[in-house]
């Protein structure tokens, strides 16, 4: 249990959100372009740290479905900022061992000529931090 309580304390921590503002009232995960592809959406996100589930959210490939587009900020009535967690948890997972999921080795087989160079910079700041 006090894992569960600092986990939660470093989650609220790197991502500066007050997840006791939400009302639930989903309009985060409404406006989400990735909701279908999400086993966990926004709202829950904000429910899950705030009860301190934080490990099933971890153990999620939500965490890593997120386009870090923010649109769940933007829309949220409260500005809870739930894509701010998604990001935090994402980065709590990653910091853990052999938990990254890109590694500077990798780049070459995933490079096209067609992929936007903004695609690159966003893959080493989801999984390099």
């Amino acid at each position: 249990m006090a894992d569960n309580k600092k986990l939660k304390e470093d989650v609220l921590a790197i991502s500066g959100v007050n997840v006791r503002k939400c009302m639930k009232c989903g309009k985060c995960s409404g406006t989400c372009p990735s909701y279908g592809e999400m086993e966990y959406h926004p709202h829950q996100f904000v429910s899950m740290v705030e009860s301190g589930d934080i490990e099933k959210l971890m153990q999620s490939e939500s965490i890593y479905k997120c386009l870090s587009c923010m649109a769940c900020v933007e829309r949220c009535p409260r500005g809870v900022e739930p894509g701010k967690l998604v990001e935090a948890i994402r980065l709590i997972s990653i910091r853990r061992k052999d938990a990254n999921r890109l590694t500077p080795d990798r780049i070459s087989e995933l490079l096209d000529e067609d992929m936007p160079q903004q695609a690159l910079v966003t893959a080493f700041r989801k999984y390099t931090k």
